[in-house]
């Protein structure tokens, strides 16, 4: 594949990853931030964790309501509280949830962050914000929301459940992919995203046999690359309908990422041939769809979006918001028969999905 002229940019981010060092860690980097009062964000399962960081660093509140999706209405009442407690900065312990509110709060105060994140969700290596409004959930980019750090301890996704693992896994794997015909795409972004690719194949699979150590450092490593590329290249066909389908149906965000994936690569790698031959030596074979419904079957992958709790009758609304949204670049032109024939494999599982172009 020849270089063709580009512009790339390179956003700066200190990332750490230390296994079992996770307080002592965010304490150095707060010491180091200067933050003294910060607002801790903690979700369901990782409290604790906060809770002995607070011993140390006693916060100026502990926000506890940290919702998927990142409703308006707790946005709102999370960033009042932090103006009101006179927070200094952040520290979000959590998954996409945790770090999107964060993200919330940080665009509205420009307090910095510093991520630890609970899974592979990857948004903590993005300036990417989201919110959801009446069922909407508008997106943007500001680097005032790109985390100022990232704690990455492998203890903290220990505990993770396996079906949560492997659905955040793809999630990351998603934001890979994504960035191979983002609006952006690069030659560097790329080669960050087939990396991630390489790392996470493989740690998935020994994710879903049996925890080891070794398996969730490089799912981290896999992850953090995958949001790196991604800040960069920008949100592309996959991550459009990811939105829209949560923001207006609820769906669970991991999950409904690792159904749409491969519907997604079904429709736009038969026209980026080097992108799809790259990408499918990076799932370790000649198929880059086959490689993944071989990898999603193996792991235990969400199936199908009914499985998640979509309307059947939703299709032609979500056809209509991600027409609506869809980057204009797309591999493939987007249509109302495309979009709609996708959505309808991705609805009912089927186990190849067959897209007209």
């Amino acid at each position: 594949m020849g270089i063709r002229a580009f512009t790339h940019d390179t956003l700066a981010q200190r990332v750490i990853l230390d296994t079992g060092r996770v307080v002592d860690r965010v304490l150095g980097e707060a010491e180091r931030l200067r933050v003294s009062r910060p607002m801790l964000i903690s979700t369901e399962g990782t409290h604790q964790v906060a809770e002995r960081l607070a011993v140390a660093l006693p916060p100026a509140l502990h926000w506890q309501n940290a919702v998927q999706h990142v409703p308006r209405e707790v946005a709102d009442a999370a960033t009042a509280a932090a103006r009101k407690a006179g927070a200094d900065g952040l520290i979000c312990i959590g998954g996409g949830s945790a770090t999107g509110l964060a993200k919330a709060v940080a665009l509205e105060t420009s307090l910095p962050i510093i991520a630890v994140p609970t899974t592979y969700a990857a948004s903590e290596a993005t300036p990417v914000w989201g919110i959801t409004e009446e069922r909407t959930k508008t997106t943007g980019v500001d680097p005032v929301v790109l985390p100022t750090v990232v704690v990455y301890d492998a203890d903290l996704v220990a505990t993770l459940p396996r079906g949560m693992a492997i659905a955040s896994g793809l999630n990351a794997m998603a934001h890979a992919v994504d960035s191979l015909w983002a609006p952006k795409s690069d030659p560097i972004n790329r080669a960050l995203a087939l990396e991630s690719v390489r790392a996470l194949a493989p740690a998935l699979r020994k994710l879903a046999s049996g925890d080891e150590q070794h398996a969730r450092e490089q799912a981290l490593y896999g992850c953090y690359l995958s949001g790196v590329a991604f800040a960069s290249a920008g949100s592309g066909l996959h991550h459009k309908i990811c939105h829209v389908l949560g923001g207006t149906f609820n769906l669970p965000h991991a999950e409904t990422h690792a159904v749409v994936l491969r519907h997604v690569m079904a429709l736009n790698l038969p026209a980026v041939p080097n992108a799809a031959d790259a990408l499918a030596t990076a799932l370790g074979g000649e198929d880059a769809v086959n490689e993944l419904d071989r990898l999603s079957h193996d792991v235990g992958a969400p199936h199908s979006l009914a499985d998640l709790g979509m309307p059947e009758d939703g299709i032609p609304e979500a056809v209509d918001r991600i027409l609506a949204a869809a980057p204009t670049n797309n591999p493939v032109p987007l249509t109302s028969a495309n979009l709609t024939a996708l959505l309808a494999t991705a609805f009912s599982g089927e186990h190849m999905a067959v897209v007209p172009h």
